[in-house]
């Protein structure tokens, strides 16, 4: 045991060396003040204490000694060796770099610095390598608290015991919509005004040191941002995305205007409904946006869609067109001079010239305010004037008239309001039910008096014709006659013509008998004379009597009873059915049921006529 620890006694330098070896940074950091700062990281230095000079501690309100005091120092060591900070002196603590990530900034607050001036709520931005230079930042009058300047994506050797800093995303604008900006800090705005005016140069308010600088002003800016991404400091400025504006096709766009200077009036002494004003100033701008989308601040300025094609308004209940503007009209409700109270659809159509737009929004504000204020009243206004001047009947005679005259005065109406008035049209008109039903049983007596004057002129040509028939029948059965008695007479003259021929050949043929035929023959057709003169004569007087029977018959029964009495006597003959089973009665109520017995008691007539006709032939035979 003795001998080894001889051994080691003589080795005793290998065991300092060892020990130095394994605890040099321990060593050198004691003995010389060494410090390694890693390739990563920067050194925060705090210094313990100082005993002689000067600036042995921080002035009142002050963290960041820039002078060597005692407490936190404004330099920061660089990655690398560093000598002289002994550990009894100073501390050092390892800080990673401040990294941004993409798609965001660094907004900064400072710690340390000058007292903002009264009214500010950001710290003007002063020159120090991007916050990397603590130093650089004191020494130029860097401000306490929240800064307007920020730190883009990187990596940045940031003292972080005068800065902290915090991570925003940068602001997005998509398509079609604007940003609308509100400035936390600046210039107070002017009596009267909403929002700031325009100010140039600080690059859609990315660089708020410039728009300061420039003269910006706090609170609603006029000024919009379009789509695009913007690094923008939150502190400094509030965006709101709000959709274009966009005036649709048939249509104009007036813009309203709530700032701007004052400007004159462009329309002149005689009109003095409304402050019309050119592009840029308050009021309503005198020139109007074609139709596309425009990126308007939607709290600074309005546009008001004026249509430029035709407008269908309705007054009905049940109709309104895709612009709406009729949703608010309803059917018209007038009263007749007679008391009558009906109800009238009415459509209205408008047109409002591009050049007369901006008038009507001076005057109106809107085409909806110009439909309840204007057209409205003057419509329902002028037909239940129109009604109360006629009576109901009247009025309804005298639709195209009515239409025509609303349409001229409408006209002359809307022409003081700028607006061209291109129809008037009236629609369905809805008389009281207890009116269309007088004016239905009116109408329906009209036209059965009219079927009863037919009906009457009818049976006056069924007689005519009847009458016409029974003379014509009558006719032909005189000719019949008359032909039957020239046919006896030629068959007589046959005879007597067989006779004589008979008679001369018996001459011929026995001259002796010819005395005693002679006498025979001269007898014979003495006998077929006189029969054929019987026969004819019979003929005749049959014709004849007929002839007069009929005379007398039509003289006793009238003529319309007795071409009745014919006309049933040859539909007796022919055994036609003229009484229906159901026997309706109809006509002028005088002639249907008597008709029907009529017609019996002539076809009795008619079988005991001939009955007795029948029986005379038998005996003559």
């Amino acid at each position: 045991m003795d001998k080894f620890m001889e051994y080691l006694a003589s080795y005793w330098w290998l065991g300092v060396l060892l020990l130095a070896v394994v605890s040099y940074k321990w060593v050198l950091r004691v003995l010389f003040g060494m410090v390694i700062v890693p390739e990563d990281k920067i050194g925060l230095v705090t210094k313990k204490f100082v005993l002689f000079g000067k600036y042995k501690s921080l002035p009142d309100g002050r963290i960041i000694a820039l002078n060597g005091e005692a407490g936190y120092q404004a330099d920061c060591l660089a990655p690398g060796l560093k000598w002289g900070y002994w550990i009894w002196q100073y501390s050092i603590k390892m800080e990673k770099f401040t990294s941004v990530p993409a798609g965001q900034i660094g907004i900064v607050v400072a710690k340390d610095g000058k007292e903002l001036p009264t009214g500010n709520i950001l710290a003007r931005k002063v020159e120090c390598d991007g916050f990397t230079d603590a130093r650089k930042f004191l020494t130029n009058g860097g401000y306490k608290g929240k800064q307007v300047d920020f730190i883009n994506a990187g990596s940045y050797r940031i003292n972080t015991l005068l800065f902290d800093v915090i991570f925003v995303d940068i602001k997005k604008i998509e398509e079609g919509q604007v940003g609308v900006v509100t400035a936390a800090d600046g210039i107070p705005l002017e009596k009267g005004q909403i929002a700031g005016k325009d100010v140039p140069g600080h690059n859609n308010f990315q660089d708020f040191d410039k728009f300061l600088e420039n003269g910006g002003q706090r609170g609603l800016q006029t000024q919009v941002i379009l789509a695009g991404s913007y690094s923008l400091n939150p502190w400094a400025v509030k965006v709101e995305s709000v959709p274009m504006q966009e005036v649709p096709i048939g249509y104009v766009g007036i813009v309203i205007s709530y700032v701007g200077e004052e400007g004159k009036d462009v329309t002149g002494e005689s009109f003095k409904h409304g402050n019309i004003v050119e592009k840029g100033q308050k009021g309503v701008w005198s020139t109007p946006l074609d139709p596309g989308k425009y990126p308007i601040n939607t709290y600074t300025h309005k546009i008001q869609a004026v249509p430029t094609t035709n407008l269908v308004l309705n007054w009905a209940d049940a109709r309104t067109e895709s612009h709406n503007l009729d949703k608010n009209l309803s059917t018209i409700t007038v009263r007749s001079r007679d008391g009558f109270q009906f109800n009238l659809d009415v459509s209205q159509i408008i047109h409002i010239p591009s050049t007369d737009a901006p008038k009507v929004i001076a005057r109106f504000g809107s085409v909806q305010n110009l439909v309840s204020q204007v057209l409205e009243p003057t419509i329902g206004n002028y037909f239940r004037n129109s009604a109360q001047s006629s009576d109901v009947i009247a009025f309804l005679s005298s639709r195209q008239e009515r239409q025509e005259s609303a349409k001229n005065r409408i006209s002359e109406v809307l022409a003081d309001y700028n607006v061209h008035a291109v129809d008037t049209l009236i629609g369905d008109i809805n008389p009281p039910e207890s009116l269309m039903k007088t004016l239905t049983d009116r109408k329906i007596a009209e036209q059965e008096q009219v079927t009863y004057e037919t009906q009457m002129m009818a049976q006056k040509v069924r007689q005519k014709l009847a009458s016409e028939t029974a003379l014509a029948d009558m006719q032909g059965e005189i000719v019949t006659a008359q032909q039957s008695v020239q046919i006896a007479e030629r068959k007589a003259d046959v005879a007597v013509k067989d006779a004589e021929g008979k008679a001369k050949s018996l001459r011929l043929g026995a001259g002796a008998e010819a005395d005693a035929v002679k006498i025979k023959a001269e007898a014979e057709a003495f006998k077929v004379d006189a029969i054929g003169k019987a026969e004819a004569s019979k003929i005749e007087n049959i014709g004849n009597a007929t002839a007069t029977a009929y005379t007398n018959q039509a003289k006793a029964m009238g003529v319309d009873n007795f071409s009745k009495y014919k006309i049933t006597e040859a539909i007796g003959e022919n055994k036609i059915q003229i009484i229906p089973q159901v026997l309706i009665s109809g006509g002028d109520g005088n002639s249907n049921p008597m008709s029907g017995l009529l017609g019996m008691e002539l076809m009795k007539m008619i079988k005991t006529e001939k009955d007795e006709k029948s029986e005379s032939v038998k005996a003559s035979k």
